[in-house]
């Protein structure tokens, strides 16, 4: 793949509304941008784990029994489930208004069950040996550095736009509906063929 290429297929997939997409935007209106910069190297390294380990070991896994990807897709289901239960529950009970609902813990393990990880690692990245790769992956990290704080930055501008609506309340329970439409879906298309 050419290096424009690549970029503009990892940035338009990077920019599709996503669970972790849904997470950074929460962050941003919760806490702003420079408190929600932390998020984005947990995301590079979400992404990276799961690039090398799909293109590695999972991936060939997949094609040998393709249940094995049924059941990952079922899994990364249950985990945004839990973190939209977590967003929508946990907002008003004793919390500092200035604490970000969305922890670097979420953002990593979110990312590294994203589907569109897996397109990443079979399709988007160049397979090969660890240092021909080196430099794709090193490219793909900038661009999810650019892509994360231009979400977190959509995320806080949309809540100084929404002023006094924008509650830490209703910006937990927006994201974790959010999260628990992208479950859904991804149920729906894992279970009906």
């Amino acid at each position: 793949m050419e290096p424009l290429a690549f970029a503009v297929a990892v940035v338009a997939l990077l920019a599709t509304p996503g669970p972790t997409n849904t997470l950074r935007a929460a962050s941003g209106a919760a806490i702003g941008v420079r408190g929600s910069l932390k998020l984005v190297p947990a995301e590079i390294c979400g992404y990276l784990g799961a690039i090398l380990v799909v293109a590695n070991l999972l991936g060939p896994l997949v094609s040998a029994n393709p249940m094995v990807g049924v059941g990952v897709k079922l899994a990364a289901c249950a985990w945004l489930l839990c973190c939209a239960r977590r967003l929508w529950c946990q907002v008003g009970h004793g919390r500092d208004q200035r604490t970000n609902p969305v922890t670097a813990r979420q953002v990593f393990l979110t990312t590294a069950v994203n589907p569109k990880a897996l397109i990443f690692a079979l399709v988007i990245i160049p397979a090969g040996a660890p240092l021909a790769v080196a430099p794709w992956l090193a490219g793909f990290s900038a661009l999810v550095m650019a892509v994360g704080v231009a979400w977190i930055g959509f995320g806080a501008a949309m809540a100084r736009s929404a002023g006094p609506l924008a509650t830490p309340h209703r910006i937990s329970r927006l994201a974790g509906a959010g999260l628990a439409l992208f479950a859904t879906v991804l149920a729906t298309a894992t279970i009906v063929p």
